[in-house]
C-alpha cells in the first residue's frame, strides 16, 4: 500500500485537497503491482497538477525483502513524478515528525492526529495517507524556511502532492 496526500498552501495556512491509499490488486506479479501504482500517480498527479512532490527519505526497513519491495515501490513513484516533470523534495522520517508533531520519534497514532488537527479533517486518515500529508505539511513549513517555497504571482494556489512510499504487506 501507498498513501498520497494532496495539500494547498493559500497564502499562509494549508488547505486539505485530498488524500487515499492506494493498494494494488493482491496476487497480481509485482510487475503488475508497480504498474498499477505508477498508473494511479500519474492520475492523481494530471488531476491536481501539482508544483512539488514531498517524499519521505528511504529508511533501513525491518527485512532485506521489505526494503526490496519499498525501493521498487520508490522507484515506480519517481519515475512518475518524473514523467510529469513534478520537482522533488525528499525529507527524514524525524524532520517530517518534528515539524509535525514537535518530536522526531512521535507515533503513528500522534501523527494521524496532528494531520487531522492540522487540516481540520472530519476524521482522521488512514496511516498511510496520514504519513503523506504530513510529508506534504512538513514541506509546506520547512520549504518556507530554505527558501524552496515561493510566492506565486498567478492566482493558481501552490498544491503539493506527496507519496508516502511503504508498503506494509509484502507478498
Amino acid at each position: 500500500m501507498t498513501g498520497f496526500g494532496i495539500v494547498e498552501q493559500v497564502g499562509g495556512r494549508l488547505v486539505h485537497v485530498a488524500h487515499g491509499t492506494i493498494r494494488p490488486p493482491r496476487g497480481a506479479s509485482l510487475a503488475s503491482r508497480l504498474h498499477r501504482l505508477h498508473e494511479v500517480l500519474l492520475e492523481v498527479i494530471a488531476l491536481h497538477r501539482p508544483d512539488v512532490a514531498s517524499v519521505e527519505q528511504v529508511f533501513v526497513a525491518a527485512s532485506p525483502r521489505a526494503a526490496l519491495v519499498l525501493g521498487q515501490a520508490r522507484g515506480a513513484a519517481l519515475v512518475a513524478l518524473g514523467q510529469s516533470g513534478v520537482a522533488l523534495r525528499e525529507y527524514a522520517p524525524a524532520q517530517i515528525k518534528q515539524t509535525v508533531a514537535g518530536s522526531g520519534r512521535a507515533p503513528k497514532a500522534q501523527m494521524q492526529q496532528m494531520v487531522r488537527r492540522l487540516l481540520a479533517l472530519e476524521r482522521v486518515p488512514a496511516v498511510d495517507a496520514a504519513d503523506a500529508l504530513a510529508a506534504a505539511i512538513c514541506h509546506a513549513h520547512v520549504g518556507r524556511l530554505d527558501g524552496l517555497v515561493r510566492p506565486r504571482r498567478s492566482r493558481r494556489p501552490r498544491v503539493q502532492v506527496q507519496a508516502a512510499l511503504r508498503p506494509r504487506r509484502v507478498t
